[in-house]
């Protein structure tokens, strides 16, 4: 590493919330309005906030810290603006407690998702994250393959809006998983896309739990090895970004108390079938959440 390089730095900005739009029942994106402040980050990154700034928040916070004893770190989320748009734009999914899954209830989320108005202020710090595309990306492939389920849409969501803004030569498939139709993060907006870019993009959306998913130009079931194999092309020069829950900490824990192996959530499940069909590797990047 070459000590002069200049280092990144990570920003600390006072933002206003401009405006809340509801993207489905439990999933809001925040529109956040940065003043004149230059914005450098790259489709994929995420910023981080503080639970402890949230007057609303002060005993829950106050609580976990003393029940864990240590400090509430920020939560991370995932930009879903792309940088060529005028503002900055989070997308957060409320997270829910599941017992034996997660380990305390959910502390800030709940509260971006349902209690956040227009012209409130927050801290954000930004921005960072390996979920970006290689500089060198159109030199490597043609085809990138879009693998998501949930709110991991949102950084791909941002990834793909990049690409299409900068006329990149790639073709993009974009499989997405969700319970129902209903749960579609950006359905709109992703068909849009789609149908702006015929050439560039196409949709493929998977409902597990929706009897009438051919209603929502969807698949009924998971996204699992054959709808991947069906979608995927030459498994040797596509290249995957796949973001989705994955085996949570917590779970491994619960799991090894009892001796057992936890069960694969979305993300084991893609990257087990795409090892099958051949993908390799250095060719997939992965973030998951849980």
């Amino acid at each position: 590493m070459d000590d002069a390089a200049p280092r990144k730095r990570i920003k600390q900005l006072e933002v206003m919330v401009a405006d809340v739009i509801a993207e489905t029942a439990d999933t809001s994106t925040l529109i956040l309005f940065t003043g004149n402040d230059k914005l450098e980050y790259k489709p994929g990154h995420f910023l981080t906030i503080a639970p402890q700034q949230f007057p609303a928040l002060a005993r829950w916070t106050q609580y976990l810290e003393d029940l864990k004893g240590k400090k509430e770190p920020p939560r991370a989320y995932s930009i879903a603006s792309a940088p060529h748009e005028r503002h900055l734009a989070i997308t957060v999914k409320e997270e829910r407690y599941e017992s034996g899954k997660t380990k305390y209830p959910p502390l800030l989320s709940p509260v971006l998702v349902r209690r956040t108005a227009r012209g409130q202020r927050m801290e954000i710090t930004g921005f960072t994250g390996p979920y970006t595309l290689p500089e060198d990306i159109e030199s490597k492939t043609d085809h990138l393959v879009h693998i998501v389920a949930g709110s991991g849409a949102v950084p791909n969501f941002s990834i793909l809006k990049h690409a299409l803004h900068h006329g990149m030569k790639l073709r993009h498939t974009f499989i997405y998983g969700n319970k129902s139709g209903d749960d579609i993060i950006y359905r709109d907006a992703l068909a849009a896309l789609a149908r702006a870019h015929p050439d560039r993009v196409k949709l493929v959306h998977a409902l597990s739990r929706d009897p009438e998913a051919a209603k929502h130009g969807a698949v009924q079931g998971r996204v699992d090895r054959a709808l991947i194999a069906e979608h995927l092309g030459d498994p040797s020069s596509a290249y995957v970004f796949t973001c989705g829950p994955g085996i949570s900490k917590h779970e491994k824990k619960a799991a090894a108390a009892r001796g057992e192996t936890p069960a694969p959530r979305f993300l084991e499940s893609v990257l087990a079938a795409l090892a099958e069909l051949g993908v390799p590797d250095g060719q997939i990047t992965r973030e998951s959440y849980g």
